[in-house]
């Protein structure tokens, strides 16, 4: 069973502006280290995703996947593996927390399990970069754009 690895970071700016950073799937590997492709395949009404393809190389993790996206508002993003070769589930969640001066805590949550055996400890270490990578290049994104 998979277990969920959480964390949390705070940006210098609006939930609105991280929110906009997060749905520019194509502009993911500029800030996400060991993202290879993003791509929009299903797009939604409202221009945000419906589904999004990915290319992942970041030990142990090394795989191609698609996510299915439901966005609530500007304030939460969540989704769930679609397809892949290697992950078996793929869940998470942004959920943003406008703190009232201009800046936005993120929290970044993600449940992970992969179709072959690995030692819990790789696998939670790889969940860990997985989500503090993404977080930190959130960050440095969206604060580079303000």
């Amino acid at each position: 069973m998979a277990d969920q690895t959480s964390s949390s970071i705070v940006v210098a700016a609006a939930p609105a502006a991280v929110m906009a950073v997060i749905a520019d799937f194509e502009h993911y590997p500029s800030w996400i280290k060991g993202m290879k492709s993003a791509s929009v395949v299903v797009p939604g009404a409202d221009g945000r995703a419906e589904q999004a393809r990915f290319t992942l190389d970041v030990p142990p993790i090394k795989d191609s996947y698609t996510l299915a996206y439901v966005w609530h508002s500007d304030l939460e993003v969540t989704w769930t593996l679609v397809e892949a070769t290697l992950l078996r589930s793929l869940d998470g969640a942004y959920r943003l927390r406008d703190l009232g001066n201009g800046s936005t805590e993120v929290t970044y949550d993600l449940t992970l399990d992969l179709s072959i055996p690995i030692i819990g400890m790789l696998k939670r270490k790889g969940e860990k970069v997985l989500i503090e990578t993404a977080l930190k290049g959130l960050k440095t994104r969206v604060e580079s754009l303000a």
